[in-house]
């Protein structure tokens, strides 16, 4: 209860009313680093979140948006790290500078259990920084289920009523049937989706495209 309450505290600061939407959207993307993750693995999450902030069209859209972007690390029950702080994309070198410290950001942990709903709750805390913005969207994603901590189909149902959207990624291959348990248990909020990524490989593609629907106002299907 402890853990529902400090999101939904830090959930009403970032609701509080804004003087000017002088930001489009508030993206928080999680990255899975538990010990599930290899080291190759790794690689390919953070390059290839990397290569999709370069591309002309999800650079054009953070532009557009003047998107505030943070990167969360996040493993177990009380693992779950800013690796990088948020930071306003209002040119294409922002974006281009945002994606050099993707590549470059050291991983946080590599042995531990998986704790989606804990990392909801902790990402959801560091939205008061960006008060201004007018959609408060958590990427999670991520290749298992929640095995430890509070699940998070008991905090996403509260960020959602706060005003928070969730979206996922669900990265196939070792846990059956993860993109329904992310379409169940972890989105939520008005439009929200999960977007599967056949395998590790597929990663690169597949985050480019939820960046863009994610930023973007229109919804579309691209699963």
């Amino acid at each position: 209860m402890r853990l529902i309450s400090s999101a939904l505290v830090s959930a009403g600061i970032a609701l509080a009313p804004a003087p000017a939407a002088a930001c489009g959207v508030a993206l928080a993307l999680t990255v899975d680093v538990s010990g599930s993750v290899d080291a190759r693995e790794y690689e390919l999450q953070m390059g290839g979140l990397a290569a999709a902030l370069r591309d002309g069209l999800v650079a054009d859209a953070l532009v557009s948006e003047k998107a505030a972007v943070m990167v969360v690390h996040w493993s177990g029950q009380s693992r779950q790290s800013v690796v990088i702080p948020w930071t306003r994309v209002e040119t294409v070198a922002h974006a281009d500078a945002l994606a050099d410290k993707v590549e470059a950001v050291p991983r946080a942990w590599r042995n531990f259990s998986t704790g989606i709903g804990e990392a909801l709750a902790f990402t959801a805390n560091q939205f008061g920084a960006v008060a201004d913005c007018e959609r408060k969207v958590i990427d999670v994603s991520g290749d298992g289920k929640s095995n430890e901590g509070a699940p998070p189909e008991d905090i996403n149902g509260a960020l959602a009523a706060a005003g928070f959207v969730i979206n996922g990624l669900s990265i196939e291959g070792e846990t059956s049937q993860l993109t329904e348990y992310y379409r169940d248990k972890v989105i939520a909020g008005p439009n929200s989706f999960v977007i599967p990524s056949f395998g590790f490989n597929d990663y690169p593609e597949k985050i480019r495209k939820k960046l863009i629907r994610e930023v973007t106002k229109q919804v579309s299907s691209l699963e």
